[in-house]
């Protein structure tokens, strides 16, 4: 599968997961991190797809067998249930209609994959191996072992400076800003822990 990398506003996904296993309760727990919203749908869901439901608003669980119609108002479609039958017509409908499928067992059958993900603040990194998840994992955690905290602050410190020149119309002092914190030397900065002078001398 030839690869086109792409973050999606997490609010604005209407996720549907066909499954109620550990597999289908990993995507949901994914996609609840990212803000989305989420129907599951399976006869039978495990505890902890139910704790993720009990605990999230956004999450709505069925339980019945997997129906064409389920997937009206969908965006994203995630094939997870135990049936390899079952999750390949999943993702010939949701072919069929144009959207976006996943589907766990079978990574060819469907049109995305999910990375290995690793979250600090709005920092966002994502790890595709060639269908291979352990080694995706490896390597994101490889590169978050670098990315500690204090990179999720900068960048938390960078996106208030940006909005607020950017508000009171001075977009070009913000490219100046930008150019002069985010230099070559902006690593260093942040582990020296001398960023946030920098970011407030643009204030």
């Amino acid at each position: 599968m030839s690869a086109y990398p792409i973050m999606l506003d997490g609010a604005s996904i209407e996720a549907l997961v066909v499954g109620g296993g550990s597999v289908a309760e990993r995507k949901v727990r994914a996609l609840i991190e990212a803000g989305a919203n989420v129907r599951v749908v399976a006869p039978s869901i495990n505890e902890g797809v139910e704790v993720l439901a009990a605990s999230s608003a956004r999450v709505r669980i069925t339980r019945q067998e997997f129906d064409v119609s389920q997937l009206d108002g969908a965006t994203l479609v995630f094939a997870a249930t135990n049936d390899a039958t079952v999750n390949a017509q999943i993702a010939r409908e949701a072919k069929a209609r144009g959207l976006a499928v996943n589907v766990a067992d079978a990574p060819d059958a469907g049109t995305f994959v999910t990375p290995a993900v690793h979250r600090s603040g709005e920092i966002v990194v994502a790890v595709a191996a060639g269908g291979v998840p352990g080694v995706a994992a490896r390597i994101r955690d490889a590169v978050a072992a670098s990315l500690g905290d204090e990179y999720g602050a900068a960048v938390a410190q960078l996106a208030a400076l940006r909005r607020a020149l950017i508000d009171r119309g001075d977009r070009a002092r913000w490219h100046e800003a930008s150019a002069a914190i985010v230099g070559a030397d902006f690593n260093d900065a942040v582990a020296e822990g001398t960023i946030s002078a920098r970011i407030d001398a643009w204030r």
